[in-house]
């Protein structure tokens, strides 16, 4: 199984604080603290990736809500791969995860968007990115 990395658990915590602020008795919403737990858990232990089954289910619930509100796939309509090129030059996904796409697991679809962001050379990043705006 994919881990989800510690920034998408943050972006998930930046999330719930923006929806549910923290009221004048500094008690966190469910959501926030499940998520919070999760992030103290992985600094203390000094861990980039959370693993997304044996992750507690609030916390879970929790970074559900933030991905379900991120984009679903990467694909901007110029798919390489269907020319033969193991990796989509308008994506950046490599042919597996094309095939795969919609059977993967969030962490998965999460993981593989990390990566072409990190690399942030096809063509979804700079060439035609105006096809890129969510």
């Amino acid at each position: 199984m994919a881990g989800i990395h510690i920034s998408d658990i943050e972006a998930a915590i930046n999330l719930w604080r923006a929806r549910e602020p923290v009221d004048h008795n500094l008690a966190l919403c469910p959501e926030l603290a499940a998520l919070a737990e999760v992030y103290a858990l992985m600094v203390y232990h000094h861990q980039t990736t959370a693993d997304e089954t044996s992750m507690p289910v609030a916390a879970r619930m929790a970074w559900m809500a933030w991905f379900e509100r991120q984009p679903d796939t990467p694909c901007i309509a110029i798919c390489s791969t269907s020319q033969g090129d193991e990796v989509c030059k308008g994506c950046g996904r490599y042919f597996d995860e094309v095939q795969r796409w919609t059977e993967m697991t969030p962490a998965e679809k999460r993981v593989t968007w990390r990566r072409i962001t990190l690399e942030g050379d096809s063509w979804r990043f700079n060439r035609y990115a105006e096809r890129a705006i969510e």
